[in-house]
């Protein structure tokens, strides 16, 4: 037997003889050591996650903490409520409901009651925000409305509403009557401008047309504007357009001319074109070198070398 078989057979019986006993006894150890896993019913168990708020907290934002504590935004805030309560309020009512001390801040106080928008009454001890009109019904509207139009302008309806919130109801139903005109936004229709209508129908000229013709005007018009007297009618409709080829010899006879209208002339682009290569022009080069004269070289074109 060589030494290598020797060897190979010396390995196979100290392997076979080896004590194991001791290996499982540590790999038992090691497993009670580790903590036991937890299982489906004790997962179950946990607690869940409280879910998020459907409006997320934006801490780039500084928080609304209310009126604050300038004397300016205060003041801000109890005038722009004043304007929204449409009617006159006490004092202790405003700060409370604007949650500032009005009634306690003399400085506040003070510049509240100077202000050019706010109103005091001595009798009832009210106060009750400046608008600029002080109107409460659909005849007081139409008087402003008038005024307005006579000083050579109209008004616009946003001011109208701030100061009677039934002015937008009251300027429709003066438009169906006639009184009033009204422009509006070409997006969404909302009223923008009114006018008072100053060419409405006299009603002695309705008296005067009759029946018959104040009712079919009323139908396209809504018996807006002035009566046109009975000659001019006729006038008016007696008048036939000609056609294309009698116009021009009624022009021709009459001495007129037909107006062309001019026709654009279209330029060309200044700049150069991508892509494309200007054509180089030929210059006309003066003949300086004398002593070429006879030799048959000219020097306005590219010298090629001879057998080229």
């Amino acid at each position: 037997m060589s030494s290598l078989a020797r060897d190979a057979a010396a390995f196979k019986t100290s392997l076979q003889t080896a004590n194991t006993t001791s290996w499982h006894s540590n790999q038992a150890s090691t497993s009670s050591s580790q903590p036991a896993t937890p299982s489906d019913s004790d997962t179950s168990k946990k607690k869940k996650r409280p879910k998020a708020s459907m409006s997320p907290i934006v801490y780039s934002q500084p928080a609304d903490t209310g009126t604050g504590t300038d004397v300016n935004t205060q003041l801000l805030y109890a005038i722009n409520h004043l304007k929204a309560n449409n009617g006159p309020m006490r004092l202790d009512d405003l700060a409370i409901r604007t949650q500032t001390p009005l009634d306690t801040d003399k400085v506040l106080f003070e510049k509240f009651k100077a202000h050019e928008r706010v109103e005091f009454d001595v009798k009832t001890n009210l106060y009750s925000f400046k608008h600029d009109y002080s109107f409460r019904s659909k005849v007081a509207l139409l008087t402003e409305i008038q005024r307005a139009t006579r000083r050579g302008g109209g008004i616009s309806v946003r001011t109208l509403k701030e100061s009677w919130k039934d002015a937008p109801t009251a300027i429709e139903e003066l438009e169906k009557e006639g009184e009033v005109f009204v422009t509006r936004t070409l997006r969404d229709g909302q009223m923008r401008m009114v006018y008072w209508n100053e060419l409405k129908a006299d009603p002695a000229d309705l008296a005067e047309e009759g029946p018959e013709a104040v009712a079919k005007r009323d139908a396209s018009k809504n018996g807006t504007g002035l009566s046109v007297e009975k000659e001019f009618h006729d006038l008016w409709h007696s008048l036939i357009v000609p056609n294309d080829v009698d116009l021009l010899k009624q022009l021709q006879s009459g001495g007129l001319q037909e107006t062309a209208s001019e026709t654009p002339v279209i330029k060309a682009p200044v700049g150069k074109k991508k892509g494309k290569k200007s054509a180089t022009r030929q210059r006309t080069t003066r003949l300086t070198n004398t002593h070429l004269k006879g030799t048959g070289i000219d020097l306005s074109k590219d010298y090629v070398a001879p057998g080229k």
